[in-house]
């Protein structure tokens, strides 16, 4: 039996409900709840009853979230149930669909696709009387204006609503129709003519090849063209045969019927039945795959250390828009030694894992001041905070640095900080790559400045890795078919047929990171963000070599968000970095304890470094080349930073010693030894500033020297010279003239200039801008489906008109209100109440009272599904329930 034999049979032989409403109230409770999954915007607020729940499905806003949440061809079967007769039966759908000469494929996909669009509430009826939300038919049906989305045109009806009898009546003698008595009759002739093909096809056999040849490029959309004042004899053959109708001066369509004819009954040009198929683009071994992630994934973290190594000591100033300077953005990129788009990604990935902030004005202005966390429950601010206000009050600059999570991330295991990337990554809404581009004004879009975030980045890059996985182990994906099969299943709607979309990139090219996108054109949006999920999750370690690597698996398969924590927290809160942490950590490198020295004055670590042997080096030394090994360089400029920490040469050599595993060379022996021996020589302090050195030849030397003139120094005693600059200019430029001077506090001590680390207050990290209201848990489901249940129950229970007040509120004295609901009480009967709340808000209820004492009543309220007292005093009036013949009190 065929998959629409089992349809139609599975269906009932009545003609279903007579509203959408009646088909909810008919739905079991897991085919409502169903529908509230698949449309969370239909929960907030919950619905009263299932009437209220039947007209916000049908609200445009509503209509339009679920429509873009179709697949391609549940979109392909809405838009030819708009164009189909009104109510349509199944056949007259499966027809539109698969054409004259049939489709196996989408006759045997449509059952299914029909149920899904009746479990999102866009198509209700029975077998043979389909019928498409109106808001939906108003938003996919073509019009005298505009076409429909299937290039279909309006109907011979709708094209000729405003047409004279006459005109009518001549185009029905051009085409070979008899005279009808009434305009009616006429264009139902004309209707039928067009809808038989062998008709359509005998009546085009004697038309001009010109003709022709003009209904071959309307037939498939769109169906509008333009003609002169005069057309051409093709055309004029064309219109007085109804071929062509005109709709606005200057302007004719092709007529919905003709069209259908022409085409072979389809109102697709390509139905699109099965998803496509991800193709491979390469094939390796899983574990190359997973020891390519695990190193891309010790390189993310080398990076983003060293970019908040950077700004420890306090970063870039935030621009007055908010954001990045484009100056900043470079100096960042020439640290890390990337390009600048993609040192715009580790920035705002250390961003939205709370890593970095602004120190002078929370993440998030909309936060309520009991949210702040760097308030307390009264509201008052810490010091810390304090002097940022006003430092913000003052004028003076605010600048991005470290957050405490900063610390907290650092003593983390490696594969624990990952995890904590990643669980900010995943979820993100904010676009990198969309830095450098401009927004809807035409303003530069900057890093860690507004604008970035796009709702769609989260579905793209977790749909991007679910595709992945659905390959076998090592299995790199073609990312042509990626993106096509992406675009099947979330297609974009548009008021006019399908266009060619875009060449995807070919594959084994890899697509560059930024460039930005037009503002405008969310196709174009689409393709980037699939493209910079690729990427971005091959820098982090997701994947290696194109190929999704096991813990990127585990990302996937893992149980979610543990609730309460949030990104910037701890990964001990999910579960899912709980997971990917471990799976991780096997394929990275243990720290090691110890660096080669070499003769040429270099370090190499031949692979990551525990933290205080990584942070003393590099003190000592400068990073001169990254990558499997790092290679540090010692030159006195780097010897003297470590003395100005505090380090004797002592210390320094004892150092090397202790973490070296080859010998130390001589030449790095005397370069920390005649470094150490200089330095402090020479001793600068706060007159203005002065330099005092024992040695007179060392002053003599300096007051000799041109390079110094600028400093205006005085000699005040032989081993005293006074300057015009402050002590910290004075250090750089006797430091420039090749001298190692020492400042001394004012004690005449030489003071260690250690850095400072600057970090912000507390901060929240930013919050991902979601698509619409978050999928509600099986929890909130089922209490969602009782509250409907119970109000619709309320609702529609009949009772009884009062007098006072028909149809309104009940009416009813102080006294028979109490008598009434005190006899109901003693009964078990239910009684309809009219109440009014504290702020005045009137309301009625269906209420089953259990007790009148005190001035209250309480009983159970069938509206809200639960016991619940009102005061006697806020009831308006009492009304009985109707009497209905069999009927029965509403359930408790």
């Amino acid at each position: 039996m065929s998959a629409e034999q089992q349809h139609r049979d599975g269906q009932a032989a009545d003609p279903g409900p007579r509203s959408l409403a009646q088909a909810l109230r008919e739905r079991d409770d897991a085919s409502l709840g169903a529908l509230l999954r698949s449309r969370p915007d239909l929960l907030h607020p919950v619905p009263t009853d299932v009437t209220q729940l039947a007209t916000r499905a049908g609200t445009r806003a509503s209509v339009l979230r679920a429509l873009e949440h179709l697949d391609r061809f549940a979109l392909q079967a809405a838009e030819a149930l708009a164009v189909a007769p009104d109510p349509a039966s199944y056949q007259e759908l499966l027809d539109l669909l698969a054409g004259d000469d049939g489709d196996e494929e989408v006759a045997g996909a449509l059952p299914a696709t029909v149920a899904l669009l009746r479990e999102r509430a866009l198509v209700w009826g029975g077998e043979d009387r389909l019928r498409l939300v109106r808001t939906a038919r108003e938003l996919l049906a073509p019009s005298a204006s505009h076409s429909s989305p299937t290039g279909l045109g309006p109907s011979v009806a709708e094209a000729t609503s405003g047409m004279s009898p006459g005109r009518i009546q001549a185009i029905l003698t051009a085409a070979g129709l008899p005279h009808t008595h009434d305009t009616v009759s006429a264009v139902a002739a004309l209707s039928g003519l067009f809808a038989d093909r062998e008709r359509v096809a005998e009546l085009l056999e004697g038309a001009p090849e010109a003709s022709r040849e003009v209904l071959t490029r309307l037939v498939w959309g769109p169906p509008y063209g333009q003609v002169t004042a005069e057309p051409a004899a093709h055309l004029r053959w064309l219109l007085d045969r109804g071929l062509l109708l005109p709709t606005t001066p200057g302007t004719v369509v092709l007529p919905r019927e003709a069209a259908l004819s022409l085409r072979g009954g389809r109102a697709h040009r390509v139905p699109e039945p099965t998803r496509p198929r991800v193709a491979v683009a390469a094939e390796r071994k899983p574990q190359v795959v997973d020891a390519a992630a695990g190193g891309q994934a010790l390189a993310a973290l080398d990076t983003v250390e060293e970019l908040l190594r950077s700004w420890d000591e306090g970063g870039p100033a935030v621009l007055r828009a908010g954001g990045l300077s484009i100056r900043d953005l470079k100096r960042t990129a020439t640290v890390l030694e990337v390009p600048e788009p993609v040192a715009a990604f580790w920035v705002e990935l250390a961003y939205a894992a709370g890593l970095i902030a602004s120190d002078g004005g929370y993440v998030e202005e909309h936060h309520d001041r009991h949210d702040r966390p760097d308030t307390d429950a009264e509201g008052y601010e810490d010091e810390e905070t304090r002097d940022a206000r006003t430092r913000r009050r003052s004028g003076e600059a605010e600048h991005y640095a470290p957050t405490p999570e900063y610390d907290a991330w650092r003593d983390l295991p490696p594969a624990e900080r990952w995890a904590w990337l990643l669980e900010a990554w995943l979820p993100g809404t904010r676009a990198p790559g969309l830095i450098g581009g401009r927004d809807g004004r035409d303003r530069t879009l900057s890093a860690l400045g507004p604008g970035l975030d796009r709702s769609p980045a989260p579905e793209v890059r977790r749909r991007v890795l679910e595709l992945m996985a659905g390959l076998e182990p090592g299995q790199a994906p073609d990312p042509a078919t990626l993106l096509e099969r992406l675009r099947w299943e979330r297609p974009l709607r548009s008021a006019g047929p399908r266009r060619e979309q875009p060449e995807p990139p070919r594959t084994g090219v890899r697509p560059a990171y930024g460039g930005g996108v037009a503002a405008n054109d969310p196709e174009a949006l689409r393709t980037k963000l699939t493209e910079w999920a690729l990427l971005e999750a091959e820098m982090l370690g997701v994947t290696g070599r194109g190929a999704l690597a096991t813990h990127g698996r585990a990302l996937l398969g893992a149980e979610g968000r543990a609730e309460g924590a949030g990104a910037g927290t701890a990964p001990a809160g999910s579960a899912r970095a709980a997971v990917v942490a471990a799976l991780l950590a096997p394929l990275l490198p243990e720290p090691l304890d110890h660096v080669l020295l070499q003769a040429d004055l270099t370090a190499v670590a031949p692979g990551p470094l525990v933290r205080p042997l990584a942070e003393a080096l590099g003190v000592l030394a400068d990073v001169e080349s990254k990558g499997g090994a790092t290679v540090y360089r010692f030159t006195p400029g780097s010897v003297r930073r470590a003395l100005d920490a505090g380090r004797s040469a002592t210390e320094l050599h004892a150092f090397l010693d202790r973490h070296s595993r080859t010998p130390v060379p001589q030449p790095l022996t005397y370069l920390i030894d005649d470094v150490a021996r200089r330095h402090g020589l020479l001793r600068v302090g706060a007159a203005s500033s002065y330099v005092r050195c024992d040695d007179e030849s060392v002053l003599d030397e300096i007051l000799a020297d041109r390079r110094a003139t600028a400093l205006r120094l005085r000699r005040l005693a032989p081993t005293v010279v006074a300057a015009q600059a402050d002590p910290r200019t004075l250090i750089e430029g006797l430091r420039a003239m090749g001298f190692a001077p020492a400042a001394e506090s004012a004690e005449g001590d030489v003071m260690i200039a250690r850095p400072h680390a600057h970090r912000t207050p507390p901060r929240t990290p930013p919050a991902p801008v979601p698509d619409g209201p978050p999928a509600p848990d099986a929890t909130l489901l089922t209490a969602a489906v009782r509250a409907v249940r119970a109000g619709d129950r309320a609702a529609t229970a009949p009772r009884k008109e009062t007098p006072e007040a028909p149809g309104g509120l009940p009416r009813t004295s102080p006294a028979d209100t109490l008598a009434t609901v005190q006899a109901a009480a003693m009964t078990g009967e239910s009684v309809w109440i009219g109440h009014v709340n504290a702020e005045g808000a009137a309301s009625q209820r269906l209420l089953a009272p259990l007790r009148v004492e005190g001035g209250y009543v309480t009983g159970y309220d069938h509206t809200a599904d639960e016991i619940r007292t009102y005061a006697l005093h806020r009831i308006t009036g009492v009304a009985e329930l109707a009497d209905e013949p069999g009927g029965a009190e509403p359930a408790r």
